[in-house]
């Protein structure tokens, strides 16, 4: 979520802590044959509850609706954000991107190669799990570093069987290799169970900081070469936050729609 989300966070706990007290307070100075309700009363008031929505329901969709008007209001300041359109504009990758999938999917061709090139929004609540807040220093603030999202890119040919698979970790406007696998069948190097599965009994390579400087050099050409270069890398962080609005959105949508029904 937004830092503008985050900040609105605390105020309104602390406005609830308040209300909180005071509500409490005024509850113990009603006398209590003001508090009894007659049998007939309380009687209705259950069968009420077991036919119609519970009390807490319209002020939990109070609350989404004023959210969901604040984000509406983000929202509508871009309906296109410039990044998006600049990234469109160069014609190299197709965006794949399937409302409520926590997964974004970049396709293109380059020669006879389809190049297929996956990340997540979920990475981007992981970054807030990795640093915890330290009890006897509360001030300390988080350290600054760019937001690390795990790439997965496959490369197959259409003129021969097998391809490739190069995981790596998307940060600071760039990408930094850890493994790059070679499988016989293109299938394998499928992000699907059935593929893990089969993987899990072949030798997927050795990891990229171990091999030769000049291995390492010309595997970088390579992808830098299928515009896998800082460009995207910037572009990458961008859209996942880009998504992960939208899909707050949609969530706020959803839950309040349900509540209402």
């Amino acid at each position: 979520m937004s830092a503008a989300r985050t900040l609105r966070q605390l105020s309104s706990v602390s406005g609830r802590l308040s209300t909180r007290t005071l509500s409490t307070l005024a509850l113990r100075r009603i006398p209590l044959a003001a508090a009894r309700v007659s049998t007939s009363a309380r009687a209705f008031s259950a069968s009420a509850r077991a036919f119609k929505a519970g009390s807490s329901d319209i002020a939990l969709v109070q609350k989404l609706s004023e959210e969901l008007s604040y984000e509406h209001e983000e929202m509508e300041k871009a309906d296109k954000p410039d990044f998006l359109a600049a990234f469109e504009s160069r014609g190299i990758w197709k965006i794949q991107d399937t409302p409520g999938s926590n997964e974004v999917v970049l396709t293109r061709q380059f020669g006879n190669e389809n190049i297929r090139l996956v990340f997540s929004i979920a990475d981007l609540n992981n970054q807030e799990e990795m640093y915890e807040e330290d009890p006897e220093n509360p001030e300390e603030e988080a350290p600054e570093e760019g937001t690390s999202i795990r790439v997965v890119v496959s490369i197959s040919k259409s003129t021969g069987p097998g391809g490739i698979d190069v995981e790596m970790l998307c940060q600071n406007g760039q990408f930094l290799v850890e493994t790059v696998s070679h499988y016989p069948d293109a299938v394998l190097g499928q992000l699907t169970v059935e593929a893990d599965w089969k993987r899990r009994e072949l030798y997927v390579g050795p990891d990229f900081s171990t091999l030769d400087i000049q291995v390492q050099e010309a595997l970088e050409k390579f992808l830098e070469e299928r515009d896998i270069n800082p460009d995207t890398a910037l572009f990458i962080p961008e859209y996942a936050t880009h998504k992960e609005q939208r899909e707050y959105v949609s969530w706020l949508e959803n839950v309040k729609k349900f509540v209402e029904a």
